[in-house]
């Protein structure tokens, strides 16, 4: 990565082991990551410091991830952030309900990383 200040990202996944996985593996790769493991508390950690991308499973006990996208794409103060879908349901129709919702992308688990940071960069600008 550049000079340029590390990028933001919201992590939110129920399960522990994926998110503290993934967590680990982008921030040795210069971002700086939040986590949250329920849609309702990741909806009030964004609405209060926004970041630069949301990466988010769908199935989140509560506000499931597709309700937290429209939520968040409602909402002018975070409508612009790029919300990447990442999930286990990789049937094109799971990927047509992310899309409508409102996310930017849509990726499966497991997680290939290099093509989730290819996604990420894109949705980022690049540097």
């Amino acid at each position: 990565m550049s000079d340029r200040a590390p990028h933001r990202v919201m992590l939110v996944d129920d399960n522990a082991l994926d998110r503290e996985m993934l967590s680990r593996r982008l921030t040795r790769r210069g971002y700086v990551v939040r986590e949250s493991g329920n849609g309702a508390e990741a909806l009030d950690l964004l609405r209060l410091d926004p970041p630069d991308i949301v990466l988010l499973d769908t199935s989140l006990p509560g506000l499931d991830g597709l309700a937290l996208t429209r939520q968040l794409k409602a909402d002018a103060s975070t409508r612009d952030v790029p919300v990447v879908v990442l999930t286990a349901h990789a049937l094109v129709q799971h990927k047509e309900q992310a899309l409508a919702a409102g996310c930017d992308a849509f990726d499966t688990k497991p997680v290939e990383l290099a093509r989730l940071l290819a996604t990420m960069e894109a949705l980022l600008g690049g540097d």
